[in-house]
């Protein structure tokens, strides 16, 4: 996996001050050129703009991402054009405006620097998008590239991690459900894990009368908490994850389990896959919000996931290690968190096809988690704005070492 060297100002703090910095020499220069120098306001706008995006390119790769082997595109001679040529596109609609903002060739300062202003913000919309585009196919090439791999370390061929709250009716016979069809399959290289989450009930007694492996959380933290907490202590050398009530039918557990063993990294099941089949009808005002959120996350990811918050996933031990060792989201918003550390690691997934059956009693409250889940997106973006997900780099490996 890419690592990271720890440490120092965060990635968003020196990139908004280089490109302050940048941004006032621009202005400053232009001031001089027009103003002082006498320079016709097109022709020192163009020059200006040349120098602050060749000093803006030199500081950020030195300054901002300078210990940050996430940011390969510097590297990549296909995706560094693109960046250029978008530089290039938004120098010259910065000129473009200056030019015809600016009445006369020696505008006055006022009118200078209201047309710069206004320049300086349609060239960096322009920027934005289109640098988002850029690193979309940049990541999303990088997440459908299926690898060779070795056989993932484990001394089990599957781990099935099972979150459960205040589940006794049903646990058991969720845990029977689970060994009778996989199985067949694995022999006697499978493990359940149940994590009972803070229960208050025989949660953990029924899980332990079923054959699983029963880990307890003292106290009430979250499905995200929960799945953690499993992964990090499961033995197999595929790890997946189910939700207690077997919405998704246990025996879909192997397809991922397959995917997985032919060299995904992660492995995520998708409700709105075109083969995808929903046996449970539509839940109303479930259904709405699920598909609003899926909007919300692409503040966070770059990825094109049609379902992020499907309760089937699986992954190679090593990958679910690397992952879960790093996220901080308790509740139900941990699924984006998840992806956002796959795309930033650089790790390869596929989505799979589901079928989806009726499972009552559901413990989510669509208006209290969804609120909760939006705000962990602005966590998740604001924790990775401060270097909180970055890979320490090991001394023996030096810079830029690499899976």
């Amino acid at each position: 996996m890419t690592a990271r060297r720890g440490g120092g100002s965060s990635p968003l703090r020196r990139s908004l001050a280089v490109t302050g910095a940048v941004t006032v020499g621009d202005v400053v220069a232009l001031a001089g050129l027009a103003l002082g120098a006498g320079v016709v306001t097109p022709v020192a706008d163009a020059l200006t703009v040349a120098a602050a995006s060749a000093a803006s390119w030199r500081l950020h790769r030195s300054v901002t991402f300078g210990d940050d082997p996430f940011i390969r595109w510097v590297h990549e001679p296909r995706a560094f054009a693109r960046f250029v040529l978008t530089a290039a596109v938004a120098g010259t609609v910065d000129v473009a405006v200056v030019s015809s903002a600016a009445l006369g060739p020696r505008p006055g300062a006022a009118g200078l620097l209201g047309a710069k202003a206004v320049a300086l913000a349609a060239a960096g919309s322009l920027r934005l998008v289109a640098y988002r585009a850029v690193l979309w196919t940049d990541v999303r090439q990088a997440l459908g590239t299926r690898r060779s791999r070795p056989e993932a370390p484990g001394d089990l061929r599957l781990s099935v991690v099972v979150p459960a709250y205040q589940e006794e009716a049903r646990i058991g016979e969720a845990v029977r459900r689970l060994r009778d069809a996989l199985t067949p399959a694995t022999g006697t290289s499978l493990e359940i894990v149940v994590v009972d989450d803070g229960s208050s009930d025989r949660t953990a007694a029924e899980a332990i009368v079923a054959g699983a492996r029963v880990l307890r959380l003292p106290a009430n933290r979250g499905k995200g908490a929960a799945v953690r907490a499993g992964v990090l202590a499961s033995a197999g050398r595929c790890i997946a994850f189910t939700d207690a009530d077997l919405a998704y039918p246990p025996e879909q557990v192997l397809s991922l389990l397959e995917e997985v063993e032919s060299g995904w990294d992660v492995v995520v099941g998708s409700r709105r896959h075109p083969s995808s089949t929903d046996e449970a009808g539509a839940r109303g005002l479930r259904t709405v919000s699920a598909r609003l959120f899926n909007l919300l996350t692409a503040s966070v990811l770059l990825g094109q996931y049609r379902d992020t918050q499907c309760g089937l996933k699986a992954f190679r031990s090593d990958a679910a290690r690397l992952l879960f060792s790093r996220t901080r989201l308790d509740g139900f918003a941990f699924d984006v968190e998840v992806l956002h550390l796959v795309e930033r690691y650089r790790l390869c997934l596929t989505e799979v096809p589901v079928t989806l059956v009726s499972a009552p009693g559901s413990t989510v409250s669509v208006a209290r988690d969804a609120l909760g889940m939006v705000r962990d997106l602005f966590r998740v973006r604001r924790w990775a704005g401060q270097g909180a997900y970055d890979l320490p780099v090991p001394a023996t490996e030096g810079e830029g070492a690499t899976r």
